[in-house]
């Protein structure tokens, strides 16, 4: 079978009602590496990089409340910094490139269920160019006249 483990799916099927930041992005720690005093960052098998989490609202209506809001990791050379806060919004609406989708069964609760794990290469707010680049490099856009 050609199905990988984890695939690539858009934004927009994803989170096709938006998705809004809910926490600030922070690092994903690898808890077999780190000790109670040296905290040692998770890495990405696929390309090596630092693997940040930033925690985010679901925009669906009809979300039930335990996918309400979703964790998104995002491999990057250094911390993704969120698009500007949008006045009159209490979270910031956010649009993830290089989205890929990971199911598997959650078995904790009296009953077993299917979740998703995502991870981006890219984050951007709504309306951005798919030309902009990762985190840690210069906006494609930034560079056009005005």
């Amino acid at each position: 079978m050609a199905i990988a483990r984890r695939f690539k799916i858009g934004h927009d099927e994803v989170f096709p009602f938006g998705a809004y930041l809910v926490a600030e992005v922070g690092p994903v720690f690898d808890y077999d590496k780190s000790s109670k005093d040296a905290k040692v960052q998770q890495v990405d098998k696929d390309n090596g990089l630092p693997l940040w989490s930033v925690e985010v609202l679901d925009a669906d209506p009809e979300a039930g409340k335990k996918s309400k809001t979703v964790t998104v990791k995002i491999a990057a050379r250094v911390q993704p910094v969120p698009p500007e806060a949008l006045p009159g919004l209490p979270f910031r609406p956010v649009v993830f490139q290089g989205l890929s989708a990971l199911p598997y069964i959650d078995d904790a609760g009296k009953f077993s269920r299917i979740v998703w794990s995502f991870k981006a290469e890219a984050m951007t707010a709504p309306g951005k160019s798919d030309a902009t680049t990762a985190p840690g490099k210069p906006d494609a856009s930034s560079s056009k006249a005005a």
